[in-house]
């Protein structure tokens, strides 16, 4: 039915009670129940002529349009809430997510302050990933390359590796993994390592070592490893884990000639002095070497 014409009858009270059923279904009808009790009151001017249905429908209309303009005020402010909670929602996913990386390039070292206290240092030519907004949730390190790590105690430690995941409370501890070598010493406290199949729990003063799936135990008295005093250390290793681990501190490449790269090599040498470096590790196999302008260093066995 018509709204208008059912609101000029419901003024003139000369409603069907099909019609007032009608009426009462409208959208708005509350809104014309109260423009109706104020519209009792109204009073005109005496040289008005507009009917009192025509007042009743002009304040109807004019108090739905205060109602919207109420409505759209207050859906506004909602809407600029529910923006800048998204914003607030999404910085704060943001800083818990972000991850902070750290890496070395040949020949430099870096030492790293963890959330905690817990601290790195971390060797040439590796790098560390951690997420310092979970940090007292999930103490969790990556680690490619080689670091020495001092845990302050609180809740489990974890260094993920591409070799394992070395497991801890509160200790100092140093692990190695490069490309097939996985060498993980405790000096204090107990850790545990996880790699496959294998899950086993390594004492203070000892270390593991895992060469291509060959494992083995060695005791050690250092409170340290020496990398961190600039002495790379090798015990039982081939040449080539040794040449590697020299180009990584020293901005140089080897060029061989007749050189056995699978010869076991026990030694070191230091990470401050080319020549004393060489030395140390050439005498030792009967080699000598060269170097040329671009810093390619040749080596050759002694007797050609």
């Amino acid at each position: 039915m018509d709204r208008e014409y059912l609101i000029k009858k419901w003024l003139a009270d000369e409603l069907t009670p099909e019609e007032l059923q009608a009426f009462k279904e409208l959208d708005d009808y509350d809104s014309h129940v109260r423009v109706m009790k104020g519209a009792k009151s109204f009073k005109a001017s005496d040289h008005t002529t507009i009917p009192a249905a025509d007042v009743f429908l002009s304040k109807a209309k004019s108090e739905k349009r205060k109602r919207k303009f109420k409505n759209f005020r207050y859906d506004r402010v909602l809407n600029i809430a529910a923006v800048l909670a998204l914003f607030i929602g999404i910085g704060s996913v943001f800083f818990l997510s972000r991850s902070n990386t750290v890496e070395t390039e040949i020949g430099e070292k870096e030492n790293i302050e963890l959330p905690d206290g817990s601290s790195i240092m971390l060797n040439s030519g590796s790098s560390v990933t951690y997420k310092p907004g979970k940090w007292s949730a999930e103490r969790m390190v990556e680690l490619e390359g080689e670091a020495f790590f001092k845990v302050g105690k609180g809740k489990r430690f974890d260094v993920v590796t591409p070799s394992g995941i070395v497991t801890v409370l509160g200790t100092e501890f140093n692990i190695k993994n490069r490309e097939g070598y996985l060498e993980v010493t405790c000096y204090k406290g107990l850790i545990r390592l996880k790699s496959g199949d294998l899950d086993l729990n390594i004492r203070a003063g000892s270390t593991f070592t895992m060469i291509k799936g060959k494992t083995k135990f060695e005791e050690i008295e250092e409170v340290s490893p020496d990398w961190t005093n600039n002495i790379s250390v090798f015990d039982s290793v081939t040449f080539e884990e040794v040449l590697k681990e020299f180009e990584r501190q020293y901005e140089v490449t080897f060029s061989l000639e007749n050189v056995d790269v699978n010869r076991i090599f026990t030694g070191g040498f230091v990470h401050n002095d080319l020549e004393d470096g060489l030395k140390s590790i050439t005498l030792p196999l009967d080699l000598i070497y060269s170097i040329d302008k671009k810093g390619t260093i040749t080596l050759k066995t002694a007797k050609e």
